[in-house]
């Protein structure tokens, strides 16, 4: 196994519609976020349900695929690297994000 591979595969559903955004020299860009659910038993026996979000973004090509064919709802598998930033917001303050950008795409079911 090559541990110094930046490789993350996830399976959900489609929490928006695509943000389409078309930059200069044919370049593009979409985000949109993806809900995995996790269900596990508790300590006290009880069954409980979580969600996690993340933030996927495709450029040029992905974009084109999913254009027009992922809407909010649509369950989709993904392969890609994480990809962390840091940024400073409005008030000054340090804050950081993660990404995923997408390499594969899989559509699931609409």
């Amino acid at each position: 196994m090559d541990y110094s591979k930046n490789s993350v595969r996830l399976a959900g559903f489609t929490g928006t519609d695509p943000v389409i955004v078309d930059y200069p020299g044919s370049k593009r860009m979409a985000r949109i976020s993806l809900a995995v659910n996790e269900s596990y038993k508790n300590t006290s026996g009880d069954f409980v349900k979580k969600t996690q979000w993340f933030n996927l973004v495709f450029w040029n090509r992905k974009v084109e695929l999913i254009e027009g064919s992922i809407t909010k709802g649509t369950a989709i598998c993904i392969e890609g690297k994480l990809n962390n930033q840091t940024y400073t917001d409005k008030k000054g303050e340090q804050r950081f994000s993660t990404e995923i950008i997408v390499n594969a795409i899989e559509v699931i079911s609409k």
